[in-house]
């Protein structure tokens, strides 16, 4: 496993504000890093999901692969169990916290490395990789933000690449989750409307065709899409 590189970039201004709580400060980590606070915070579908994005890059992958972001939880873990022996996982985080959280879950292993980048802008060249994951990240990020990542992501897949999304989604009406969980990004998580008002299509680059496949789970409150370049 490659070394988590020093702090080298600044942390968005936006993610000490709003994020600090649940990934900057040190204490997020020793709070959030539960399988099971996962889970109860996504109403009992993180297995699911995951196992659903994992499915979505292959059941062995082989190539190159991005993950953009850290995730609390085995999903990268069981991502690594999945590589081909010749194939590669790069896992880039804006924050040296969550990029040294997610090294003690991980064994040594020579084909992932740990790098510290900006979603918004990926030192790597164009058409890099063969597969992007993107979890549980967009909801996260302001418009200008989850445009550029969006952007970014395409910029670095290769041509038949596949960027695969997980995220909220605007749930039904009638959803009986639905005022609680507007409650909550209205207190914790204001980006996320957006993904209740938008569809991700809109975020991404112009002329981006429309995703190969789109699942949604629970009432309509998670959603998958997966893309090729």
């Amino acid at each position: 496993m490659g070394l988590v590189a020093p702090r080298t970039q600044p942390i968005p201004r936006y993610l000490e504000q709003v994020y600090w709580w649940a990934y900057v400060h040190p204490n997020a980590v020793q709070v959030f890093e539960r399988e099971w606070l996962v889970n109860l915070i996504l109403f009992n579908h993180y297995g699911r999901l995951r196992d659903a994005a994992l499915d979505a890059i292959g059941h062995e992958v082989s190539g190159r692969t991005l993950q953009v972001a850290c995730v609390y939880g085995n999903l990268t873990p069981k991502l690594r169990q999945r590589l081909a022996p010749d194939a590669s996982l790069d896992v880039v985080d804006i924050l040296p916290v969550q990029l040294s959280n997610l090294a003690q879950k991980l064994p040594a292993d020579r084909r992932v490395a740990l790098l510290q980048g900006d979603s918004s802008s990926l030192d790597c060249d164009d058409a890099r990789y063969d597969q992007v994951l993107l979890f549980f990240l967009l909801h996260e990020q302001p418009e200008a933000v989850r445009r550029a990542t969006l952007s970014e992501a395409m910029r670095v897949l290769k041509p038949g690449g596949k960027l695969v999304i997980v995220d909220y989604h605007r749930p039904i009406a009638l959803h009986p989750l639905r005022p609680l969980m507007r409650l909550v990004f209205d207190k914790l998580e204001p980006y996320a409307i957006d993904l209740w008002r938008n569809d991700v299509q809109s975020f991404l680059p112009a002329g981006t065709p429309q995703p190969q496949s789109k699942r949604t789970w629970f009432g309509g409150l998670y959603q998958q899409l997966v893309y090729r370049r």
